[in-house]
């Protein structure tokens, strides 16, 4: 649990550790990314129980926001047990992010993120997301605005640049932190790539090199597997670690990976990394998602919802496919508990 300004935190000796942002220390450093259409509630309260030390809403629009949009603040809800929150909002403007942060400063989150990195075209073409990039001023006075308004600190989540003619992070975040941002995170991927080819981490360790000690760098990107979270510590000397793509259908990363960490400490790359949850964990798991899921949107729904997150759950489990193309017409929690205790047992369930 972050503590309150004033207090501190010893740091480990080890890549595990607990990280500063402006007056708030997160006792750990490996973090839950923003994910649109994933990172909802009942997601993050499986993560929380899964060992992230800090979880991400989804990203919000500044302009929905400031209409009072009901589904949109809808997406701010706190998990019951997320002792605390990170939101993350989208914003050409600084009227608009300003006035998205006076309306969420007083639900307490202990980090306001601002999104320079979705490369979604409806989100390009208002001018937010990955559409900052090719401003780094403009990234500046929208971090200026939102810290103007609360004392939450301010970070920002950034791409490597528009294209690779374009590659701007190293102006975006020197902008965005003399502007008074806390943090700054890097998926070193440009814009046109979205999630194809490879992440380039040189670029987290460039640009931990040339922030030095003035705020914390945390790296995104071809984080799978515990041992990916290492590697990118270790080789870039970040501060730590947010996980995207890595955590859907498995949440059980955040714990491996602090276990990792820890065991790491001193012992480089020889640490063993920890082994694989059994499917038994793994679709416990689900159903455990799916029930709190139900409780939030309702039954029908959540089934249907649930249906890309099994998919994650089952990916590369003996049987995996079959039982997907069974949870496609699941339409009730029975239904989904029917499934899965037959493929526990081995047996076709319908």
């Amino acid at each position: 649990m972050p503590t309150a300004s004033g207090s501190s935190a010893s740091p480990s000796s080890g890549l595990y550790h607990p990280v500063r942002i402006a007056s708030t220390v997160v006792p750990g450093n490996v973090f839950l990314a923003p994910m649109a259409g994933y990172t909802d509630a009942p997601f993050r309260s499986v993560c929380v129980e899964s060992g992230a030390c800090l979880c991400f809403t989804e990203m919000v629009s500044a302009e929905a926001l400031s209409r009072e949009s009901a589904k949109t603040m809808r997406l701010l809800v706190r998990a019951p047990n997320e002792t605390a929150v990170a939101f993350q909002i989208f914003a050409s403007t600084p009227r608009a992010a300003a006035a998205a942060v006076r309306l969420i400063a007083p639900l307490q989150p202990v980090l306001i993120d601002l999104n320079c990195g979705c490369s979604v075209p409806k989100v390009l073409r208002t001018g937010c997301g990955a559409a900052l990039l090719r401003d780094p001023s403009l990234i500046g006075s929208l971090v200026s605005a939102m810290r103007a308004e609360t004392a939450v600190a301010v970070t920002v989540k950034l791409r490597s640049g528009w294209d690779s003619s374009s590659i701007t992070f190293l102006a975006c975040a020197e902008a965005a932190v003399t502007a008074g941002a806390a943090l700054v995170t890097l998926h070193p991927r440009t814009r046109a790539q979205g999630f194809t080819g490879k992440a380039r981490w040189d670029e987290i360790k460039e640009l931990k090199e040339s922030l030095g000690e003035r705020v914390p760098v945390f790296g995104s990107g071809d984080l799978f597997a515990a041992e990916d979270c290492r590697s990118m510590l270790e080789r870039t000397g970040c501060d730590g670690v947010m996980i995207a793509r890595g955590c859907l259908g498995n949440p059980f990363i955040f714990a491996e990976t602090r276990a990792l960490l820890e065991g790491a400490a001193g012992s480089g790359a020889d640490a063993a990394p920890p082994g694989r949850p059994a499917a038994e964990m793994r679709l416990g798991t689900a159903l455990r998602h799916l029930g709190l899921l139900a409780a939030s949107v309702g039954e029908a729904k959540a089934c249907r919802d649930m249906r890309k997150h099994f998919v994650a759950y089952t990916r590369g489990m003996p049987g995996g496919a079959a039982l997907r193309q069974e949870v496609v017409h699941a339409a009730s929690i029975a239904e989904y508990e029917r499934i899965v205790a037959g493929a526990l047992r081995g047996s076709p369930t319908l």
